[in-house]
Parts: C-alpha cells; sequence; structure tokens
C-alpha cells in the first residue's frame, strides 16, 4: 500500500500511525487485498481496508480469466465503491453494514476503509451454522429487502447478484446443451419480471455475514454484486450455501415461512401489501434456485451444490414453460 493511502487512512481515523494487524484475505483472482489496520491514537482500535489493484487481467484458479471477466470484476469494485459512498448509510439496525470511513481511488487502486466489525458486536464468523445463524442471516436479508423495496438501483448493478445471466455468457456457452441451457433466458426473464424488486446483496453467502457471540443477530459484508432484483435471489442462493441437499428437502419451507414472516415485520405496511409480495415471490423462489443451479452448471459442473435436489427443483421449472 502506498504512503497516499496510509495517510488517508489517518486522516479518516485520526490515526497519528498505523501498522498492518493481519491479511483478512486476498480477493479472488489476486485484484487485491482485505487487510486489518491497527491504529495508534485514534478512537478505533482497528479498521479493516480493501486495497483493490485492478489493472491487469488476473490468473482465475478455475481458468475464467477472460477479458470479458476480468471487466466484471473491475465493476463490480465500481459499484461496491459507489455502494459504501452513496447506499450504505441507509441501512439500520435491522440490516447492519460495516461504517465506511473513507473511499479513494489512485489511478488503478482503490482503497475502501471500514469499521472493523470484530471491535463491535458483531465479532464472530461462522463456518458451520446452527438454526440459529441461518435465522439471523433471513432476518437480515430481510431487513435488507424491505429497506430498499422497490428503490431503484442506481449506480449499482442493473440486476444484482455475481452469478446473474448477462454478466456470464462464457459460462452459458460452456454448458452442456440441455432444457437448462434452453430455457436460461426464460428463467431470467421470469425473474426480471418480477413487480416487487429491491435491492439484493448478491453474494449472501455464510462467509459474507458476521454474527453476534449468541448467533442470534448478524451483519454483512462485501457488496460487489448488490444491485436490483426479486429478493428470493438472496434467500435461494444463501439457503443453498449453508443446507446439505437433505437439509433442503425439510427446511426449505420452513426457512421461507421465518423469512417472510420476518419481511412482513419490516415492511412498511402503508406502502406495501405485503401478502401481494409475498406470493409473486414464493412462486419466483424456484427460479431463483435454477437461476443459480445454471450458473453453477457452466462454472463447475462437479460443484457440491449440484445435486438432486436443485435438479428436481430446475425441473419443475422447466416444466411450467411447457
Amino acid at each position: 500500500m502506498n504512503a497516499y493511502f496510509k495517510n488517508i487512512i489517518c486522516q479518516a481515523t485520526g490515526a497519528s500511525s498505523l501498522y498492518e494487524m493481519e491479511e483478512v484475505q486476498s480477493l479472488w483472482s489476486g485484484y487485491g487485498k482485505i487487510l486489518r489496520i491497527g491504529l495508534v491514537g485514534s478512537t478505533y482500535k482497528s479498521v479493516v481496508v480493501k486495497y483493490i489493484k485492478s489493472g491487469e487481467v488476473s490468473i482465475h484458479p478455475r481458468g475464467w480469466d477472460t477479458d470479458f471477466s476480468h471487466q466484471r470484476k473491475v465493476k463490480s469494485y465500481e459499484v461496491e465503491s459507489e455502494w459504501y459512498s452513496n447506499w450504505s448509510f441507509r441501512c439500520n439496525e435491522s440490516c447492519r453494514v460495516p461504517n465506511c470511513l473513507a473511499i479513494e481511488s489512485f489511478e488503478n487502486e482503490v482503497l475502501i476503509v471500514l469499521e472493523d466489525l470484530s471491535e463491535t458486536q458483531f465479532c464472530e464468523t461462522r463456518v458451520a451454522v446452527s438454526s440459529i445463524e441461518i435465522q439471523a442471516c433471513l432476518t437480515w436479508l430481510a431487513g435488507f429487502h424491505a429497506r430498499f423495496m422497490k428503490e431503484e438501483p442506481g449506480n449499482l448493478w442493473e440486476q444484482g447478484t455475481y452469478w446473474h445471466l448477462n454478466t456470464r455468457p462464457d459460462e452459458l456457452a460452456k454448458m452442456k446443451d440441455s432444457p437448462l441451457k434452453e430455457n436460461a433466458f426464460l428463467i431470467d426473464e421470469k425473474l426480471y419480471q418480477s413487480s416487487f424488486k429491491t435491492i439484493v446483496h448478491g453474494d449472501a453467502k455464510l462467509a459474507n455475514f458476521c454474527f453476534t457471540k449468541d448467533g442470534c443477530r448478524s451483519a454483512a459484508v462485501d457488496f460487489q454484486y448488490v444491485g436490483g432484483g426479486c429478493g428470493m435471489k438472496d434467500a435461494a442462493y444463501f439457503l443453498g450455501s449453508c443446507l446439505t441437499e437433505e437439509e433442503c428437502d425439510s427446511q426449505v419451507p420452513v426457512y421461507l415461512d421465518f423469512y417472510f414472516k420476518a419481511l412482513a415485520q419490516n415492511l412498511d405496511n402503508d406502502k406495501f401489501y405485503f401478502q401481494d409480495i409475498e406470493s409473486e415471490w414464493r412462486e419466483l423462489f424456484p427460479f431463483a434456485w435454477a437461476d443459480f443451479h445454471r450458473f453453477l452448471k457452466g462454472w463447475s459442473p462437479s460443484h457440491w451444490k449440484i445435486n438432486d435436489y436443485s435438479e428436481r427443483i430446475t425441473r419443475g421449472v422447466i416444466e411450467s414453460f411447457e
């Protein structure tokens, strides 16, 4: 990190000096790092810094290193900067996100300085979850979707999620010919025609949530693919990220009921008629599941998430077009 960026961090936090505590993770395909930075002389003990350097096409671990892929990632960081600059402050305690302290660009580098959630009550992450953490994440998603219901995405992704069809032509082309490939655009159009669009997180997997120690509440990070869309995209993707195939059959309906109860509690009932939203989104849930399944079949055909449950849901979606 250059001296200019270090000075930006000190100015934003009032620190007299700083030091690197740890690398939290490297960014996908080598586009930069997420660092935890310790501070001296500041009211903040530490901050989390997302440092992005995206000047050249990088090597993708699965071989998706085309210029198209590169441009998608570059835009994703532009979207994330827009999110933290002009949107994130609108989130409340129902959908907690880290406070943004500074954003700065310099040539092909970007610096995003964020509140360190490990210094707040949202100090824990999970690699495995119980129903308590799943409910905490669904509560966050419901609060987020309610907060931005019917909002135009502005300078975010017009259609959020990192697997959106228009941004994944290479993966679609790699798919074997199948009814799912033939109907991919119909599935996408069905979701796009939702009457009740909101802002979706776009990458709502377990790794992007932080929890209170008891696991009852969560906050979310990583907003590279935030944008417009049906809230079921987040719900389907999240449940698929933390439930086994066997659990999906018995637990997905229960968790959907929980999500919609939380959505009803967070919606402004003077502006929206909840029953209409619930009716439409329940119908669209399997389409959202099939939409992500389409992405996986092209991106990583041997992925563990490709299972009989997803195949069965997808068959039902395809049959609905016949």
